[in-house]
């Protein structure tokens, strides 16, 4: 096979091309911002500036020299645009959360069919009303009117899942059900395109091809989820053992996506529908690697999406709607198209028992046609199915409902936060962002300590949204089958799986585990008996080798039941450190869960003589609510509320002054009866050991409540 490599002017142009179209939609993309719209207003703007309409019209052969009518020179810039909206639909992959959809539940069967039902109809008759002058040279207008149907029935899912992350409506209800709706209408209008096509063509529909298609399609999805995600978790595991860098998990997500996407390609769906796919699949996994997640995601909202889109105005050419009569009808057709959106969409969201708010968003949102409206007009185009000037009005059509869809979306949703339900999912989502410890990365539950493994699964369950999945490692031969029954009914209602290994295996295969894609270590502590060190080298190893932060549970110290009381009362000791915001975090969710009051404490050392009972230094401990405290004191305890309001955690606090920060908090324990103590430290190591601080070590030694440790290096 001969490759051939474009020439040096070619190459000079295509350099260009792409300077010129990122710097202009950049620009206006910039622009659009300062006015309140997203960005992708002024990047679909940016095509039709520099296409016919009006660069080509000012300095024609300026245009004609950046934009020439050559073949190869377009499919250099366009395989560009293309590469854009594949990267575009793996991150918008990432942020599809499947089972927000799947709760939707009626509403998805049912706003999909009005989306596309309604418009499809009214394809039909505008194909039918529109005057002879506007069909394609094959004259047929049965074929056009099917045309007509398809093009009004798709969405586009590029230009949707860009205005939705620009505006923050990724995450809402509707931003969810839009995205999957519209990646329905795009598979539906597709395949309804290629019927045509092959019509067009041949002058036959052949029921063959269509059913290899919907075959092809059912089992791609069938396989996407099943054998591709464990073929494609396989190399991230593998990945991850290596320690792999970002650029190497880049690598491997595209090439994920253009395998998806050549496959959905070669049985006649778009490529982009594999791409999708591919980023739901990667970004469910545990294994997933945000940070490179993150750097494509920069790389396609920067360079490649705006690229895309610019691409999509270069093809419009509004001069031809200066005839009265294609003027027209590109308003009818525009709104033909729009009403049918809107119409089919709305009464499917009513039949869907959505809120009325929440279905005019969803009719905005999948009323955007995009560059893919564009790319179906040229296909009519190059089929004789239209001409010139029915081209140009699906062009403008396409354009029209794009550039609308940001600022009537903005618009509807003014004011409205969704029904109570979806704003406390939000809050919820939100502050689990933000979370030092609590977040939604799966939990790693190493079980060797017998009951104390049962506890620290039972802080954890109690601790993390249920819906974060958990995974059970038994560690040593003294493991009993009674422990692991409890711990999996203590996780019967989170999605949850036990691996087993090897008896003999240590600290270095947890630590190995644990840096496949967990965001903490949950682990069941008991003190070493002879008092050489603090825990077993089981627990200690796996506290200074953790990349991640461990939460470390050791049982009350009079405790013989399998499992603690119901957690009544918790001291947690605040301070201005990200170990003690970790603490808040875990104890503030063991109260949001099962109602704990929570005891703020924050301690302020005084140098004074102090009476020494048995261990335990207690300096007149002394307890004030006034104001007159340090103001650092003061910014750390209202922090703390705040935190806790948000949490919808239980909470009471107080100042306590002393000479001993270990003994003034056990004395706090005592006074206030609570049966937990939520702590954070910092690993220190010395000698290769870790070092929790002397006041931490000192209160797992001698506190004789249940004590949740939580450190982080």
């Amino acid at each position: 096979m001969t490759i051939v490599a474009p020439g040096e002017h070619e190459l000079l142009v295509f350099w260009v091309q792409l300077a010129v179209l990122l710097a202009t939609a950049r620009l206006l993309g910039s622009l659009m911002r300062r006015f309140g719209q997203p960005s992708v207003v002024g990047e679909l703007a940016a095509g039709l500036v520099l296409g016919p309409s009006v660069f080509g019209a000012l300095f024609p052969d300026a245009a004609a020299w950046l934009f020439p009518a050559d073949d190869v020179q377009g499919g250099m810039l366009f395989a560009i645009g293309w590469i854009g909206v594949v990267l575009l639909l793996i991150v918008t992959g990432f942020e599809t959360d499947l089972s927000l959809i799947a709760r939707m539940g009626r509403a998805m069967a049912v706003v999909p069919l009005g989306s596309l039902v309604v418009p499809f109809l009214l394809g039909l008759l505008t194909g039918f009303l529109i005057p002879d002058r506007f069909l394609g040279e094959s004259g047929d207008r049965s074929i056009f009117m099917l045309f007509m149907a398809a093009a009004l029935s798709i969405s586009a899912l590029p230009v949707i899942a860009k205005v939705l992350a620009e505006l923050g409506f990724m995450r809402r209800n509707f931003g969810q059900v839009t995205i999957a709706a519209g990646m329905i209408d795009d598979i539906v209008g597709w395949i309804a395109l290629g019927i045509v096509a092959g019509l067009a063509s041949s002058g036959r529909f052949s029921y063959a091809d269509l059913g290899a298609t919907l075959a092809g399609l059912a089992v791609f999805i069938l396989l996407a989820f099943t054998v591709g995600k464990r073929a494609v978790e396989a190399v991230m595991r593998h990945m991850r053992a290596r320690s792999a860098p970002n650029y190497s998990w880049l690598a491997l997500i595209v090439v994920v996506a253009l395998t998806y996407g050549s496959i959905t390609q070669y049985i006649g769906v778009e490529a982009v529908f594999g791409a999708f796919v591919a980023g739901i699949v990667m970004g469910r996994s545990r294994l997933r690697n945000r940070d490179a997640e993150e750097v494509l995601k920069a790389v396609t909202v920067g360079v490649f999406a705006p690229i895309f889109f610019a691409t999509a105005g270069l093809r419009v050419d509004l001069t031809s709607l200066t005839e009265p009569t294609v003027l027209l009808w590109a308003g009818i057709v525009l709104f033909m198209a729009s009403a049918s959106k809107f119409v089919g969409t709305f009464l499917g969201a009513k039949l869907g028992r959505l809120p009325n708010r929440e279905g005019l968003a969803l009719a905005i949102g999948l009323n955007a046609r995009g560059s893919l409206e564009i790319i179906i007009a040229s296909v009519g185009l190059s089929l004789a199915v239209l001409n010139t000037d029915s081209y140009s009005i699906l062009v403008l059509m396409a354009m029209a409902t794009s550039m609308m869809a940001p600022p009537l979306l903005r618009l509807a949703v003014r004011g409205w936060e969704g029904e109570p339900e979806e704003r406390r999912r939000l809050k919820a989502e939100e502050m689990l962002g933000n979370n030092v410890v609590v977040r939604p990365e799966p939990i790693l539950l190493p079980v060797h300590a017998g009951p104390n493994s049962v506890t620290a699964a039972q802080v954890m369950h109690l601790a993390w949204p249920v819906e974060v999945e958990a995974t059970v490692i038994p560690v040593g031969d003294d493991v009993g089958e009674d422990d692991l029954r409890a711990i999996a009914d203590v996780f019967e209602s989170r999605p949850h799986e036990q691996i087993r290994v090897d008896p003999s295996a240590g600290f270095e295969r947890v630590l190995a585990e644990a840096a496949m894609g967990y965001g903490v270590i949950g682990l069941g502590a008991e003190l070493d008996p002879s008092g050489d060190t603090l825990f077993s080298t089981f627990v200690e190893e796996i506290i200074a080798g953790s990349a991640i932060p461990t939460v470390i549970v050791r049982r009350a110290l009079d405790l013989r039941g399998p499992l603690p009381g119901a957690f009544a009362r918790a001291v947690v000791p605040i301070g201005g450190t990200k170990a003690s915001r970790s603490a808040q975090e875990v104890a503030f969710n063991l109260s949001a869960s099962i109602g704990t009051e929570i005891h703020l404490t924050h301690v302020v050392p005084r140098s004074k003589e102090s009476e020494t009972v048995g261990s335990m230094a207690r300096s007149r401990v002394v307890v004030t609510d006034e104001p007159a405290v340090p103001d650092l004191t003061t910014r750390l305890i209202e922090e703390a509320i705040d935190f806790a309001v948000d949490a919808e955690a239980r909470v009471v606090y107080s100042v306590r002054t002393g000479v001993s920060t270990a003994g003034v908090i056990m004395a706090a324990v005592a006074e206030e009866g609570a049966d937990l103590l939520a702590l954070g430290a910092r690993v220190r190591l010395i000698d290769g050991k870790p070092f929790l601080g002397h006041n931490v070590e000192q209160l797992l030694r001698e506190c004789p409540a249940t004590v949740i440790l939580v450190t982080h290096h």
